[in-house]
């Protein structure tokens, strides 16, 4: 019933009907008819394919677009079922498909990847084969399948790879091999990229395979084996599948409650955890391939075999790991023991070897291996695991190894016997951490303050004094070059401030502490304690240090703000205000910083007091270009006015700095006049838009103003975000704009429920692109240009393309005679020449017609005797009158001034009106010679 309204004329009419459809197919079969239907719900399941067969016909030619979403939902909803019931719909598709003038070959490609989803790659194959390698007679070949075949299939039989497209792809590398080494053709190029298309699709036969067991053998293994070693480019595929196999079946048996096999994909958890055992059987040999790999391939393409190594040993057996654990171990203490051995020359030589070979030391890939297996190792084996950690963390001859090392911390963390480790030995890795600060390269900074914060949780209430002893560290890592270790820094601040605040009533014995006299008293655990530590670094003997230490507060203050007294607060601020008095850019930045997070997020109680001081301190500084200190200054102002009011921070401004309050406020003013004049006129203004973008994007109001509004960032080592604690994102232009915009035609609007009107819409403001003007010039008889005449002529026209601008070439011409200080006749004829500036028109010049005519006359001479060449009797060109004339005055043959045009008649010429040339050089007249 619902089909019938398909062929309809109406588009709304074909969408509707599809869309019922679709629903009627996504909620109205039971998950019982697909995993056990009756015959009953089989001859449903027919008639329902019987008339999606007859959706194909031409009847509903108009509609295939509608038809295609109703096959979808058909495959998705009926999955294996489908077949094969709807074989004939993937028959019907797949020749459209293969036709040349058929426009919808993406949604086609779609729906055959649903089927092949459903069906399966085995089946939908069968009815349309690839013929690649013997194509029968009148049947195409299908490479397009492969990419379809890579992104829809998934829990088959894989098999169905070994028979069919393992061997297609052995027939493609026998072609290749055949060519030998000669320049290769573009066939041979067509093998190779069928080669690679083929194994990406591996993946997909090794999620959830039916018969995994029976089609994973030592056979296929020594497949895989051989292409790892030999095929460098398909290593990424094969690393994928061989982690797909392990992790999916993992995720199976993973699943909580009863079980569903719709929801299985049809793997039980028995089917999942018989899978596991057998993959289990080659863990070992694959381990020692993947290692071999490893070494071999350079560090940027090293990742996806790591990460199938890592699936690997989670199935491994714990005797054959720890093995496989032994064999590694030994290797790096041979290599280790080898660096040391090696003189500082050695070294060098293999560091330039190395550099030019791209491949790191054999110690480098060994730690990898080892910081990989360390998770899945039993707790008798952790006490070699910590000795080579202790090894190589004071190595700082290597600073990439050492980076290595202190890796290895967080990653025991991430297993439950990892964390009752580090718990255990928690006393011996904080001896390890604080003897080691001294050999810490600036590589392994990041990793080293990121071991320290997994190591914080661990603390037991009798270590606290870990804290005050590594805090300086942390406070001057603050003031990192990378940005990624003053990230880590700050977050290491709050983890051990949370860890204090958890510990209330502890006691922290200094005495313990490596820089604090035997005798210091010890202190209870709380915030204002923690406060006083990080308070120490402000007496620090460098400018360095005391600025790390002013930013380390701001961010602690900014997070622990609601926790802390106010009397703690107070001092705080009091003691900033001091240090904006210094003359030390470096301290100040930090200042700033610490002033903007008070004046935002502080309660005004405790604010207002201080501005009496602060506003004159800081107008110290708004005089100060460099490292962008005027804006900070500015941008602080401009807080304080919008949340204590312009009358309090201009009550303490001094006197010969109101004006920039001033300017402040009508800044404000003229932005409001514009928002409200937006909103009358039914516009959202620029920064109505943008504001809204980032309201959106930030949690709060602090947020958007510190990301929205400060532009300074550059000239400052420390960002306000990263102060924060929050991560700024790369392309900010993007970002801050967030706007959208349509492109669509002049004459028809563009139709949003297109699929194609995506690909209209854009984040780039589309400008209309600058047509070129043709215009008409006019030309004589002679065919010589025509400037200024009538325009409404029907005269000889020709078009040129060119572009009418005033300002260049004719343009410039036209104007000159046509402009606003062209000459234009008056009242009795005279000339008015405009000599305005701006809007002032009463500035004019009038000029008599005839005494211009009358001066023209006394200049030029008298016509009649020959001498108005271009010079009167003593012209700049010459003496005098003659054949020659001279340069001084007008040429009689030109028009002057209100007289039309006429040719020559007078002059020095002869008789038909023609000047003639001086034989000497120009403006030489005859028969007088030079003086």
């Amino acid at each position: 019933m619902i089909s019938g309204f398909m062929p309809s004329s109406s588009h709304s009419i074909r969408v509707s009907a599809s869309e019922c459809l679709i629903s009627l197919m996504a909620n109205c079969v039971p998950d019982s008819v697909i995993a056990e239907p009756s015959i009953f719900d089989e001859k449903v399941l027919e008639k329902l394919a019987k008339c999606a067969i007859d959706l194909l016909s031409v009847k509903y030619q108009a509609a295939w677009m509608e038809t295609f979403n109703v096959m979808g939902s058909m495959f998705d909803a009926l999955r294996w079922r489908a077949d094969p019931i709807l074989s004939e719909v993937v028959r019907a598709i797949g020749e459209l498909r293969g036709s040349e003038s058929f426009a919808g070959k993406k949604e086609a490609d779609e729906i055959l990847g649903k089927a092949i989803r459903a069906m399966g790659p085995e089946r939908v194959l069968s009815i349309l084969p690839l013929n690649l390698i013997k194509p029968k007679a009148g049947q195409p070949g299908r490479a397009w399948m492969l990419p379809i075949l890579r992104d829809y299939v998934s829990n088959t039989n894989l098999q169905h790879f070994r028979t069919e497209l393992e061997p297609l792809s052995q027939a493609m590398l026998q072609r290749v091999g055949d060519h030998g080494a000669a320049e290769k053709t573009m066939d041979i190029k067509i093998f190779e990229t069928i080669v690679k298309q083929i194994w990406a699709i591996l993946p997909g036969y090794c999620d959830l395979p039916l018969d995994l067991t029976d089609a994973f053998d030592i056979k296929f293994a020594e497949i895989l084996v051989n292409i790892l070693y030999g095929q460098v480019d398909l290593r990424s595929d094969i690393c994928r599948a061989l982690q797909t196999l392990i992790e999916s079946n993992q995720a199976i048996i993973a699943i909580e409650g009863e079980e569903d096999l719709l929801l299985q994909s049809r793997v039980s958890k028995a089917a999942a955890q018989k899978n596991i055992e057998h993959l289990a059987t080659f863990a070992s040999n694959m381990l020692s391939v993947l290692f071999n790999v490893y070494n071999e391939t350079l560090p940027q393409y090293r990742g996806f075999i790591l990460q199938c190594i890592n699936a690997f040993l989670s199935i491994t057996p714990a005797q054959e790991l720890m093995e496989t654990f032994e064999r590694v171990s030994q290797a790096l203490g041979t290599s280790l023991a080898e660096t040391g051995a090696q003189t500082q020359a050695e070294k060098q030589k293999q560091r330039q070897q190395n550099a030019a070979n791209k491949m790191p030391p054999t110690s480098h890939s060994l730690m990898d291996l080892v910081i990989t297996i360390s998770i899945y190792l039993p707790r008798d084996s952790f006490s070699t695991l910590f000795n080579m950690a202790a090894l190589i963390i004071v190595k700082d001859d290597d600073p990439q190894l050492q980076k290595k090392a202190y890796k290895l911390i967080p990653r025991l963390a991430e297993s439950e016997t990892g964390k009752a480790a580090l718990q255990e030995r928690s006393t011996d890795l904080q001896q390890l951490l604080l003897n080691s600060s001294e050999k810490v390269s600036t590589p392994a900074k990041r990793d080293r303050l990121a071991a320290i914060s997994v190591l914080i949780p661990f603390l037991p209430a009798d270590s606290l004094h870990f804290i005050p002893a590594i805090l300086s560290e942390v406070v001057i890592s603050c003031k990192e070059t990378n940005e990624r270790a003053r990230t880590t820094a700050f977050d290491l601040l709050i983890l051990m401030g949370e860890k204090i605040a958890s510990s209330s009533g502890a006691i922290i014995d200094n005495s313990k502490v490596s820089h604090m006299p035997d005798d210091a008293p010890a202190v209870t655990a709380t915030l204002e304690e923690y406060f006083t530590m990080v308070s120490a670094g402000l007496a620090g003997s460098t400018p360095h240090m005391v600025s790390a230490s002013i930013t380390a507060l701001t961010r602690i203050l900014y997070n622990f703000r609601e926790s802390l007294s106010p009397e703690t607060v107070s001092d705080l601020v009091q003691t900033m205000d001091l240090f904006l008095t210094s003359n030390n850019r470096e301290i100040v930045r930090s200042v700033l910083g610490f002033v903007k997070v008070c004046v935002i997020s502080l309660p005004s109680s405790l604010v207002l007091p201080r501005l009496e001081s602060l506003i004159p301190n800081l107008m110290v500084w708004s005089h100060e270009h460099k490292a962008h200190f005027k804006a900070k200054v500015k941008h602080i102002l401009e807080r304080m006015i919008r949340r204590f009011g312009v009358e309090v921070v201009n009550k303490y401004c001094p006197e010969e700095d109101k004006k920039l309050i001033t300017n402040i406020r009508k800044t404000r003013e003229r932005r409001k006049r514009n928002k409200d004049a937006a909103k009358e006129a039914g516009e959202d203004s620029d920064e109505e838009e943008t504001g809204g973008k980032r309201r959106n994007r930030f949690e709060n109001e602090y947020d958007e103003a510190l990301h929205g509004s400060d532009s300074e960032s550059s000239g400052s080592d420390v960002s306000d975000d990263e102060v924060l604690g929050k991560s700024r994102k790369k392309g900010s232009k993007k970002a801050a704009g967030g706007n959208q915009y349509i492109v669509e035609d002049d004459d028809e609007p563009l139709d949003l429920l297109d699929r194609k009107a995506l690909g209209s819409i854009s984040t780039t403001k589309p400008v209309k692109a600058r047509t070129i003007t043709r215009t008409k010039a006019k030309v004589d008889l002679d065919g010589k240009l025509l400037l200024g005449g009538n325009e409404s002529d029907d005269d000889d026209q020709m078009v040129i393309d060119t572009p009418a601008e005033e300002d260049g070439g004719v343009g410039a011409y036209v104007h000159a005679l046509k402009g606003r200080d062209a000459p234009k006749k008056g009242r009795g004829g005279r000339l008015k020449f405009s000599n305005r500036k701006g809007q002032d028109e009463d500035d004019e010049m009038d000029v008599d017609e005839d005494e211009v005519k009358a001066v023209k006359k006394s200049i030029g001479g008298d016509r009649e005797r020959g001498r108005s060449g271009r010079g009167g009797d003593r012209g700049r060109g010459g003496r005098g009158g003659g054949r020659g004339g001279g340069r001084g005055g007008f040429n009689a043959g030109r028009r002057g001034l209100g007289e039309e045009k006429r040719s020559g008649g007078g002059g020095g010429g002869d008789r038909s009106g023609r000047v003639m040339k001086s034989p000497r050089g120009r403006g030489r007249g005859n028969g007088h010679p030079r003086r």
